[in-house]
């Protein structure tokens, strides 16, 4: 498996940065799914500067952003016609301030990403929760260092779909209903949050319990209402069902969520895609078998 790698300089100023928080809790994961990183140049550069991956293989430089690296990253997610020219996904961890991080292939990379169903990575939280994914996958151990995300009874639950996408997350939430259900709290813009209610309701849940919280429909400020609940560390997990296909009319709003869950790099997780949340599903339900205390309480000792 291969990922392209990436991360805003800000993420890797400093050794305290979010790409060196990341190494520090994963770089065991890294090597035990001998996971292939090709790496944009000053992120590359900045990783050895400070000694994380040393004689890793899989670790492989490309050019810097600026020369083409980025855009290098961005067709191999499409896939070329090349021997070993194909990435499963991208981490690119996006400081929400940095203009690069909206420059074309920076965006097209995401687009890319979700338009062929693989993981599009930004945060530090997102990274940790999809190495441990992965690792479950690969039947190793859950690591304790990741049980933080999986205390969802403690935690809630962003579920957000265009109108396009809005069948897909029905069928995910009626297929996975029951994980789903074990969030302390869920949300959703308005559309979306009355569908999963009826939804909720044909399934035995309460009717004079609301199973998704609603707020505004997103062109009416939905999305702006739960950016502020990610930026108030009240929802830790953003299921967002894009449809890159169309243009958006509400493009700022969800500019504007995307950007907060940047902002809580450490504490947010985003999902983009129905393929990569429903591989996230099934590795959260063998894990808490094999870690049932995740699963039964929010605090695992």
């Amino acid at each position: 498996m291969h990922l392209g790698l990436a991360a805003n300089q800000l993420h890797h100023s400093h050794d305290g940065a979010a790409l060196f928080r990341w190494l520090q809790a994963c770089e065991p994961g890294i090597r035990e799914l001998q996971l292939g990183l090709r790496t944009v140049g000053r992120t590359y550069d900045a990783i050895m500067r400070v000694g994380r991956l040393a004689d890793y293989v899989g670790l492989q430089r490309y050019p810097n952003g600026r020369e083409g690296g980025l855009m290098k990253l961005v067709a191999e997610v499409v896939g070329l016609d090349q021997p070993g020219r194909v990435l499963d996904g991208a981490i690119y961890l996006v400081d929400p301030v940095d203009p690069s991080s909206i420059f074309p292939e920076a965006v097209a990379l995401k687009r890319q990403c979700v338009i062929h169903g693989k993981p599009f990575i930004s945060t530090v939280a997102s990274a940790r929760d999809w190495i441990e994914m992965e690792r479950i996958y690969a039947g190793l151990a859950p690591d304790p260092g990741a049980d933080e995300f999986h205390t969802l009874e403690s935690h809630t639950l962003a579920l957000i779909a265009h109108d396009a996408m809005k069948p897909q997350m029905l069928a995910f939430a009626a297929e996975h209903f029951d994980l789903l259900s074990r969030y302390a709290h869920r949300v959703a813009t308005g559309t979306t949050g009355r569908r999963l209610n009826e939804l909720a309701w044909s399934r035995g849940w309460p009717t004079e319990r609301l199973w998704a919280q609603r707020y505004q429909s997103g062109p009416m400020g939905g999305d702006a209402q739960i950016a502020d609940l990610v930026l108030e560390r009240r929802c830790q997990r953003a299921i967002f069902f894009e449809d890159p296909h169309v243009a958006r009319q509400h493009e700022a709003d969800i500019q504007l969520l995307e950007r907060a869950v940047t902002t809580r790099t450490d504490e947010a997780v985003c999902i983009t895609s129905p393929a990569v949340a429903t591989r996230w599903v099934m590795a959260a339900r063998q894990r808490a078998v094999q870690r049932p205390c995740c699963a039964d309480s929010p605090i695992c000792t």
